[in-house]
């Protein structure tokens, strides 16, 4: 999995291209965050539109990231989560863990709300 970052008022976008599973696309993931929260990064939006494949592990990373945020006085949302993690993340209860968007200002406007 390959992550494109960018940045737009404020919040840091991760655009991920690939499949978030185990071994290398949760490892690319929490990589990626830890150097945003270590650079000050408090605003991230995970972009999922081109992850084609979550397994758990990629489920398991997306809520460490969550948690991981927090602990840092950060927050992470995601955007354009498509209907298999949608239904993953429905099964697992935890759908309201997430604040999840479909378009990316109304994602990015979130987060000074």
């Amino acid at each position: 999995m390959e992550i494109t970052k960018r940045s737009i008022g404020g919040v840091t976008i991760f655009d991920l291209d690939g499949k978030l599973t185990i071994g290398k696309g949760d490892v690319v993931l929490r990589d990626a965050l830890l150097a945003e929260l270590e650079h000050g990064g408090k605003s991230v939006l995970i972009n999922l539109d081109k992850v084609g494949t979550v397994d758990s592990s990629g489920l398991g990373e997306l809520i460490r990231c969550k948690v991981t945020c927090t602990s840092h006085g950060a927050q992470v949302k995601l955007l354009h989560v498509n209907i298999k993690a949608r239904k993953l993340l429905t099964m697992a209860q935890l759908v309201g863990v997430f604040e999840m968007f479909d378009d990316e200002k109304m994602a990015v406007e979130s987060f000074s709300a």
